[in-house]
């Protein structure tokens, strides 16, 4: 159900440094304080779909569950992070309150099941290879696990080689069976594996990307941010600044 706000999530793609996730999080807290909001923190601890195996990934799931409690604790704000594993969701439920599931990933049933277990939010991403209609049967997977607590996530669809593109009717699609519906908007403006063994993309379309969403009846915003993106260890080139954040935020409430 849609409350009073949107739903939104905002935070660097990987966690690079201790500096960066505090920096972002400050941000975050006060932009939460000013407008009465809630937003949640995401940070990746492992990207495990990199393009290249040359790419980082991120600090591990043993450290990378610390840097994340500690901003949890210290910035009073909930965690959203990824899963790729089954056996990760027990562990990564002990401090995360939204597990995400990679979109590449979100029709393997084992790791939807051990993420419906938890009793947390399971946020899944429509896979880039998927329809919005064909995401009743990943979130029927986590529903019949015994969790009703189920966001489904549009982030664009594989439209030729190195391209996405975002068809906004998933959105309805997808609401006609789900409660809550959020638009990535930082996803959908990649170019898959389109800059020499790293994903581009096309950051100057995320805040008409949001609005677009918004007309369609989205539910919550999704947001990768970062501090100087030309200098992100991932995704930098679809991540909107930080600076900018506030001023979309307020274009979509």
């Amino acid at each position: 159900m849609m409350s009073k706000h949107p739903v939104f999530i905002a935070g660097p793609c990987v966690i690079e440094s201790q500096e960066c996730l505090e920096q972002v999080a400050e941000e975050i807290g006060r932009i939460n304080r000013t407008y009465g909001l809630h937003i949640y923190f995401k940070s990746s601890f492992d990207k495990a779909n990199r393009t290249s195996i040359q790419s980082y990934r991120g600090p591990g799931i043993d450290r990378g569950l610390r840097m994340l409690n500690d901003i949890k604790e210290k910035y009073n704000l909930e965690i959203l992070t990824d899963i790729h594993e089954a056996w990760q969701a027990a562990p990564v439920a002990e401090v995360a309150d939204v597990l995400q599931i990679p979109a590449f990933l979100c029709r393997q049933t084992d790791l939807l099941v051990a993420a419906a277990k938890t009793g947390k939010i399971v946020n899944v991403k429509k896979a880039q290879f998927l329809s919005g209609k064909d995401m009743q049967y990943p979130f029927q997977k986590v529903k019949d696990s015994g969790n009703d607590q189920v966001w489904l996530t549009e982030r664009g669809n594989c439209f030729g080689y190195n391209n996405l593109v975002v068809d906004f009717r998933n959105i309805p699609d997808m609401k006609s069976f789900a409660d809550t519906v959020i638009m990535d908007c930082t996803h959908a403006v990649q170019r898959p594996s389109a800059a020499n063994g790293t994903t581009g993309g096309n950051r100057e379309y995320i805040p008409a990307m949001a609005l677009a969403a918004k007309a369609f009846g989205a539910d919550g915003f999704f947001f990768e941010v970062h501090p100087s993106p030309d200098r992100a260890l991932s995704d930098g080139p679809n991540m909107l600044p930080l600076a900018d954040l506030e001023n979309v935020i307020l274009s979509l409430l």
